[in-house]
């Protein structure tokens, strides 16, 4: 609303909390507070829908930021804009948060998007005694978008406000162990509102009470405005690190556990060919024709269903390198158009496919490689071209079981390199990220957990 002038100062409110805590309510506030309005005018601009859904639904569907403009030096210092983020924890689950995420990092790396904020409002009802999982996910999930920096711009701001002290709610943000600012006692620092604006004046009684209230808000903006005015921005290249740095974690994690599981079924196939050589020893000496049926794993490219419209073509699509025929960015890939312009990419090159390779040879596209397996039949003479390829060159020639082996052993070192890549990848996470231990970071990091523990690395599983 209003144009804006680059050479007046603005201030950036980022706003997170479950749908029912009053957020709309809340910008709404921060929005009528901004142009002026006074009780004594008797009207209200809705800027954001009422919250009337259930608490299970979004109200909204993507990341809305409002901008307030022509109003510095009249209401407020400064222009004011508030980012409203959708979705977290709403039944569509983990992708669509996943996608928000996104969307928030297309926001923060946008050039006529948002570089810096000055505050992070956690909404929190006033009367909410402990964080439910559901709440506790949403707040870990914005968490996860910031690094170490942002912490001291963290503030709650409570709603439903009966004017006293959130005991509640601030025992609640102790409990979970929220990263916040805290104030001169080490108490989180907090903001009072009572969503009490837009109820109706029917009694003079009434109106005298809700005159207080409406008066009890306003002097809550003013102190939340007051701190805005003094807060240190922070700027959001660390934040397009950490989505970037997350976005690689997930999507390395992705292409691994394909890869380990493409592993493990080569793996299988050679325990096949080993047992069916050791069982069958005398019929081979006999006919090196002899058939041994194997199951043997083999890609293919399959379409991908899903998404309609050229946005939602674009989040039901997947990033895969050609050459190493795999699926680099799958799920998740949003809003890269081509395959260059996808997160996984990194100068030029793939951080994730094995070959590293140039961008060059990767598409995205509406389809991904999947792993498949099928029963061939197989004489001895094909496993011996297959597996003693090179015998000739070799000073040790090694039997078909021993090159079957060696070639089990390759798969091995194989898996177990690919686990180390993936550990590294947490650990450049760990250094920069605000919030590590999320619960979108454990979903991903389940599979490679469970393997390091197969594997026996006993250090590297306590620590994630």
């Amino acid at each position: 609303y209003g144009q804006k002038d680059v050479k007046k100062p603005n201030r950036t409110i980022l706003l997170v909390g479950e749908t029912g805590t009053g957020k709309s309510t809340l910008i709404n506030a921060l929005v009528n507070y901004a142009m002026g309005v006074k009780f004594e005018d008797e009207v209200w601009f809705q800027t954001v829908e009422d919250e009337k859904r259930s608490q299970t639904e979004s109200q909204t569907s993507d990341v809305i930021v409002y901008q307030i403009f022509g109003f510095e030096d009249q209401t407020l210092p400064f222009s004011l804009t508030i980012i409203d983020t959708p979705g977290f924890g709403d039944t569509r689950g983990l992708e669509r948060d996943e996608n928000v995420s996104q969307r928030l990092l297309d926001l923060f790396r946008s050039e006529d998007g948002v570089q810096e904020i000055h505050a992070v409002g956690l909404v929190i009802k006033a009367a909410e005694n402990r964080l439910s999982d559901r709440l506790l996910y949403i707040f870990d999930s914005v968490m996860d978008l910031f690094g170490k920096d942002v912490e001291k711009n963290i503030v709650a701001l409570v709603t439903h406000s009966d004017g006293t002290t959130p005991g509640n709610a601030l025992k609640a943000l102790e409990d979970a162990d929220i990263k916040c600012a805290k104030d001169g006692n080490n108490q989180p620092v907090y903001f009072l509102f009572n969503n009490l604006q837009k109820t109706e004046r029917d009694t003079e009684k009434k109106t005298g009470a809700l005159k207080h209230s409406w008066d009890f808000t306003n002097k809550q903006i003013q102190n939340f405005t007051a701190y805005l005015d003094t807060s240190q921005p922070q700027k959001l290249a660390t934040t397009v690190k950490v989505l970037n740095e997350r976005i690689r974690l997930t999507a390395c994690i992705q292409n691994l556990q394909e890869r380990v599981e493409l592993s493990e079924q080569k793996q299988r196939e050679i325990k096949q060919i080993q047992e069916a050589l050791k069982n069958n020893e005398n019929e081979i000496k006999k006919n090196e024709n002899f058939t041994i049926e194997v199951d043997v794993t083999y890609k293919v490219r399959e379409r991908i269903i899903g998404g309609t419209g050229w946005t939602m073509s674009l989040y039901n699509a997947a990033v895969c390198c050609e050459r190493c025929e795999e699926n680099c960015h799958y799920p998740g890939c949003t809003m890269a158009l081509y395959a260059w312009q996808c997160e996984v990419m990194k100068e030029g090159c793939c951080t994730v496919c094995t070959g590293k390779c140039p961008a060059s040879d990767h598409v995205k596209e509406k389809w991904k490689y999947v792993n498949k397996t099928k029963k061939v039949e197989k004489t001895v003479e094909d496993l011996k071209e297959k597996y003693e390829k090179n015998k000739a060159e070799c000073e040790n020639k090694l039997s078909l079981l021993e090159n079957l082996e060696e070639e089990y052993r390759k798969l091995s070192a194989e898996r177990s390199m690919y686990l180390d890549e993936a550990y590294q990848h947490f650990i450049k996470l760990e250094q920069i990220a605000l919030n590590v231990e999320s619960v979108s970071t454990f979903v991903h990091l389940d599979f490679l957990i469970e393997k390091l523990e197969e594997k026996g690395d006993t250090f590297k599983v306590e620590r994630l």
